[in-house]
């Protein structure tokens, strides 16, 4: 393991599991609803690691603080809890990480803008949560990332210093996290991403390219 480190945290959107499909058809779904027709999935895709904010934004144009933002957000947040686990898996050769890091006995743990109450299910169904050490979710702390306090927390649980920790995620917002947190912050290229800055501009330690590269950057492969 490289020299100073103990522990790595996840996100979950995009880093670990691909639920872009079922927040997309959610998306849709609300745009169905109201007679318009569907979205292509690539225009939603690299929307999906912003939660319902980023598919209210590319399907209907709407941000927090519009009028009938709030009313829309829980109308989808409904919709997508009803279908979360159609087509959302984990990415697979994201398994295979996990299962190397076990092997290692390399604690981990899954920090995520996702409600408890929709992170819980999710991961418990996909056999994710029997075997993370942590999962703080968009509702554990006062705030959500890029804030550091959710970061911080599963530190915490894990029982190792910030700085002993790396922050994996797919979307800027959790390499500022990462930084503010003071942990190690790599960006997963096979992710998201969002639709605006460049990954390779987002200032993390490293962009990896596909899960199997953590390995190499932990020095355990």
């Amino acid at each position: 393991m490289k020299a100073g480190l103990a522990a790595v945290l996840f996100d979950l959107d995009g880093t670990l599991v691909d639920s872009a499909p079922d927040l997309a058809a959610a998306a849709n779904e609300l745009r169905h609803r109201r007679a318009l027709p569907p979205l292509p999935y690539g225009r939603l895709r690299p929307h999906a690691g912003s939660g319902a904010r980023g598919m209210l934004g590319a399907a209907f144009a709407l941000r927090p603080g519009d009028a009938g933002y709030e009313a829309l957000r829980a109308e989808f947040l409904q919709c997508y809890e009803a279908r979360m686990l159609v087509l959302t898996r984990p990415f697979e050769a994201a398994r295979g990480l996990l299962d190397a890091l076990d092997r290692h006995a390399v604690p981990w743990g899954i920090v995520t803008n996702k409600t408890l109450h929709l992170a819980q299910p999710l991961t418990q169904a996909l056999g994710l949560l029997a075997r993370t050490r942590a999962l703080v979710g968009g509702d554990c702390t006062p705030h959500v990332k890029p804030h550091p306090a959710p970061l911080l927390e599963a530190a915490r649980r894990l029982g190792f210093a910030p700085g002993a920790c790396v922050y994996v995620g797919d979307d800027p917002r959790d390499i500022q996290a990462a930084r503010s947190a003071g942990m190690g912050a790599l960006a997963a290229a096979w992710g998201y991403l969002g639709p605006d800055l460049p990954v390779q501009d987002w200032g993390a330690d490293a962009v990896l390219d596909h899960p199997g590269a953590l390995l190499n950057w932990l020095e355990l492969a």
